[in-house]
């Protein structure tokens, strides 16, 4: 008997090596989005592959949409508000709507790293927060305005290899 589509490999539902944001060339993580591909449409579901040097997002914060990340092999650092945090396989960070944390999550070591996330479909309501990228923050109509001003530490949410040889991921 044959599996029905609703069972898959996440190698088979990975999408390119090409996700960057709009105006830059810095790529990101490698994704592939399980639970759109298996059909479900009330949460999202992420596999992602993160090459050394690279990270997940620019550093950011949601307003109405809650995220989860499980790590599942290596050992990224988590950006949050500014600090670097070195997370382990087995680790999880949950991140509540609202709160005005931001974050992203950086490789910053010579393997790869695995990772779930889980968050919300996206919301209408939901804005976002790029408190190290306003320049991009200000192209969005969903920009979040009237963020809950988070004091943030002196990390810029770079790579270190971005930063140090000005490589952009490729």
């Amino acid at each position: 008997m044959q599996r029905p589509s609703f069972i898959r490999n996440w190698t088979e539902l990975e999408n390119e090596d090409n996700a960057h944001y709009k105006g830059d060339t810095e790529l990101l993580a490698i994704g592939a989005p399980l639970a759109e591909k298996l059909g479900l449409t009330r949460i999202g579901i992420h596999h992602l592959r993160l090459p050394p040097g690279r990270r997940t997002s620019y550093p950011h914060a949601e307003s109405a949409e809650e995220e989860f990340v499980y790590v599942l092999e290596g050992t990224p650092d988590a950006w949050i508000d500014g600090h670097l945090h070195r997370l382990a396989p087995g680790d999880a960070v949950g991140f509540p709507a609202g709160t005005g944390i931001c974050h992203t999550f950086i490789n910053n070591t010579d393997e790869e790293v695995r990772l779930i996330v889980v968050g919300e479909r996206p919301k209408p309501e939901n804005r976002i927060r790029y408190p190290r990228n306003e320049a991009h923050e200000a192209t969005r109509s969903d920009r979040w305005t009237d963020w809950p001003g988070r004091e943030l530490g002196p990390h810029d949410g770079l790579p270190d290899v971005r930063r140090e040889t000005g490589r952009l991921g490729e």
